[in-house]
């Protein structure tokens, strides 16, 4: 076990870096497919194919969910998904040909570094190629290179996101997560209460956001944000399911990022089951919040604050 998203059978991811513009993005494959589904929760997103996901409309399984930087601009990484998949002969059979199943999420980075750098179709193939089962990268790396939290007082007070990953088993049942944490809030360590990364003042001490708003400061400038993850699990889950996990996931964000889903966020949370295992949704569900709030902690924790 690697304590990542990987652990669960049949799931590669690769990231794509762009460490001079500080952007990139991040691939989740599930080549044989997974039931998929979505849950926006955040004010500001930036989304393809989560319309589809919803348990009323017809395509049950998704073949990658793609995580990118770069805004709006980065959804066009996942055409280079697409084609990737597509050389591959993986797709839904639309019966004229193959047609991939790529749901992305975007979060804002472009005031971090060259704002006309973005994951563009070429990045999206790049990070399909380096994809691995094995351990992920995490930190300021793919969709976490540009990251950032506690942007309350703006960038000059902030501090690094970046990619976090985690996992947990119970008996045969794998549950793991990934995420891109971009967010206008702090991280904290659920456990101790302690913030790990977060808005910080002329100091370099931690401001606390949210006793800082109840205090009565709303004039926050921290306007580009937003926290992007993927549950993925061995489960055996239909598309009701799976639904429901990505919802309870996003409680794992409302315990390691305070405060979370405000105006200025987009979250968003993909879920993946790929029916292996006869499984319990709500477990399935409450392990998803566990792994989500560990992989966000996690990204903190890897991503190089100098």
């Amino acid at each position: 076990m690697y304590n990542n998203i990987t652990d669960v059978e049949g799931i590669k991811v690769g990231h794509a870096s762009d460490f001079t513009g500080l952007t990139g993005c991040t691939v989740v494959f599930c080549s044989d497919g997974a039931v998929a589904g979505a849950d926006v929760r955040g004010s500001a997103p930036g989304t393809r194919e989560t319309d589809l996901l919803r348990p009323v409309n017809l395509v049950r399984e998704a073949h990658a969910i793609l995580l990118t930087g770069g805004s709006a601009f980065g959804l066009d990484a996942a055409s280079g998904v697409m084609q990737y998949l597509s050389e591959h002969g993986v797709g839904f059979n639309s019966g004229a040909r193959p047609v991939p199943i790529v749901p992305a999420a975007v979060l804002f980075d472009l005031d971090v570094g060259d704002p006309t750098a973005y994951p563009d179709k070429a990045m999206g193939y790049k990070a399909c190629l380096s994809a691995t089962t094995g351990y992920v990268e995490q930190g300021c790396v793919g969709a976490g290179t540009g990251a950032t939290v506690g942007k309350m007082l703006g960038l000059k007070h902030a501090m690094k996101g970046g990619v976090g990953s985690a996992s947990l088993s119970i008996g045969d049942l794998v549950v793991g997560a990934i995420v891109a944490v971009n967010a206008l809030g702090d991280v904290v360590d659920y456990r101790s209460g302690d913030i790990i990364a977060g808005c910080r003042d002329d100091d370099g001490r931690f401001v606390d956001t949210v006793h800082h708003m109840l205090n009565g400061d709303l004039q926050h400038r921290g306007f580009g944000n937003t926290t992007i993850g993927v549950v993925a699990t061995n489960a055996m889950l239909d598309k009701e399911g799976i639904n429901k996990v990505a919802q309870m996931a996003h409680d794992g964000y409302a315990l390691a990022i305070r405060p979370v889903h405000t105006m200025y966020d987009g979250d968003t949370v993909f879920a993946l089951a790929t029916q292996k295992v006869a499984a319990d949704v709500t477990q399935v569900g409450v392990a998803a919040v566990e792994v989500m709030a560990q992989a966000i902690l996690n990204a903190a924790r890897a991503a190089n604050q100098e």
